[in-house]
């Protein structure tokens, strides 16, 4: 091969490795700002991803931080309000305010604990069943009392167990319709459910916070029918069977039963009179200490036990 052509030879080459070294440069596009561009929004999009994927295990974490699992033990100045009428006044009085005071003195701990006619009579009325606690607590949520009654917004700002119950005319069952409706105030088993599954969803709103609800004050049996019993028996054991969870934030005090012996209405023994649906002194003496102590068992992580 003689000079000129390997001088020819050399420029060929040099002119291929030219083309592609502007290939390489350029790239499959014809705009490389795009490609950068591209290349920008994928690492914002990892980044993103990593943003979400951190801050969704942040949050997980502060829920499992902040939640109180049910079998922990609360604080040992745990404070308490117990909102009744005048069934849950009896049982008030019988010495349910005594029971923690002298726990407290055995135990060193400071619970404490305060009672609440709820609703009052003026101006919501004196009406306290499953319509009544899902219309203040549920129906009128929020950071403001709804005539003049706390929600439970408010309620939790300042207690960390409500225990809240119904007076004896819960009791009168009235038969369901097929046609349940969460906003009425009629008495079924059809309405309650509903009211009672909306009000279980609001309480676990609060998991730092624990409820402790009682099955339905029974009645004397001059005050009721049979069917009406039954049917007021049956919802009380859907609560205990069904609706009551165990491991959440909501505990059952099985009332009824101590009333009703596990029958259909309230024993005349237990009651005023055979005529008068209220607790008798001696019944409310040989209860308080067992609500008294249904509240510490919750308190200290027990209530599922």
């Amino acid at each position: 091969m003689n000079l000129d052509s390997e001088i020819f030879g050399i420029k060929v080459i040099g002119l291929l490795i030219i083309i592609l070294l502007l290939i390489s440069i350029s790239g499959c596009s014809s705009n490389p700002d795009t490609e950068n561009s591209k290349a920008s929004e994928n690492t914002q999009l990892v980044e993103s991803a990593q943003e979400a994927t951190t801050t969704a295990n942040v949050a997980s974490t502060d829920k499992n931080i902040i939640a109180l699992e049910s079998n922990e033990p609360m604080s040992s100045s745990a404070k308490v309000i117990y909102l009744h009428h005048s069934t849950g006044g009896v049982i008030w009085d019988g010495g349910v305010e005594a029971s923690i005071a002298n726990y407290n003195t055995e135990h060193g701990t400071d619970y404490s604990i305060t009672h609440l006619e709820f609703p009052k009579s003026s101006p919501y009325g004196w009406n306290n069943y499953p319509y009544d606690y899902w219309n203040i607590w549920v129906n009128h949520a929020g950071t403001s009392a709804y005539k003049k009654e706390p929600t439970l917004e408010i309620l939790t700002q300042t207690y960390d167990v409500i225990v809240w119950k119904h007076c004896f005319p819960v009791s009168n069952v009235a038969a369901d319709t097929g046609s349940p409706d969460i906003t009425s105030s009629i008495k079924s088993q059809e309405n309650y459910k509903l009211q009672y599954n909306a009000l279980k969803a609001k309480m676990h709103e609060f998991p730092n916070k624990r409820f402790i609800v009682w099955t339905g004050a029974a009645l004397v049996e001059s005050a009721t029918n049979a069917a009406e019993a039954e049917r007021a028996r049956d919802f009380a054991n859907w609560v205990k069977t069904t609706w009551d969870e165990p491991g959440d934030n909501i505990y059952v005090w099985d009332f009824r039963d101590l009333e009703t012996g596990g029958g259909l209405y309230l024993l005349p023994e237990n009651a005023v009179s055979t005529s008068d649906s209220h607790p008798n002194p001696t019944f409310a003496a040989s209860a308080a200490p067992l609500i008294g102590q249904r509240i510490i068992d919750v308190i200290e992580g027990r209530g599922d036990n």
